[in-house]
């Protein structure tokens, strides 16, 4: 963020990272240290800031809270009443639905890409270039060669839908992707 940015802006970024932290904070990752699932959305807004250069503060947001509704108790309405319809509605778009098998909710993240906003591209972007970083540098323990590269095929079709949202984003996915197992 610019060094002036806006107090406002700053508290609701502050406050999307407090309800974040507390909706995953009985949560881990399934890397192999179990890590703190919230160091996931931190990455995710450290990559659109650091890596893509993004300051829209409503899409950090949605980056913290991307996994809120899909991952935690929260609902929709809740985020609505907390952040605003704005960023409830780009967090709606990158969630999952979790009633549908695993198959069909990969399906449809590739099938829905390129009609997402191009906020919730950018969230989508962030996220798939973590989420490779991760199987790359600290795979689930029980995935083994195979599934990471299922996985990073997979990801590379959702992240097709999504090109041309913001060619620096899609070349720190195409790096990560350069990482893809053997």
């Amino acid at each position: 963020m610019k060094s002036g940015a806006d107090r406002g802006d700053l508290a609701l970024l502050l406050k999307a990272l407090a309800f974040a932290a507390h909706k995953h904070r009985d949560q881990r990752r399934k890397d192999a240290e179990s890590s703190p699932y919230i160091n996931h959305p931190i990455a995710l807004a450290d990559v659109l800031i650091n890596e893509g250069g993004v300051t829209d503060v409503e899409v950090l947001c949605a980056a913290l809270l991307h996994d809120t509704v899909e991952d935690t108790a929260t609902t929709h309405e809740e985020l609505v009443n907390a952040f605003g319809s704005k960023i409830a509605r780009i967090v709606a778009e990158v969630t999952d639905d979790k009633a549908l098998p695993k198959a069909e909710r990969k399906r449809l993240q590739i099938e829905h890409a390129a009609s997402l906003s191009r906020e919730a591209k950018l969230v989508k972007l962030a996220d798939k270039v973590c989420n490779l970083r991760d199987v790359s540098d600290h795979p689930p323990a029980h995935w083994d060669s195979q599934r990471r590269r299922e996985y990073f095929d997979w990801a590379r079709r959702v992240v097709d839908g999504v090109r041309g949202a913001h060619p620096g984003l899609e070349k720190a996915f195409d790096a990560a992707y350069a990482r893809r197992p053997a």
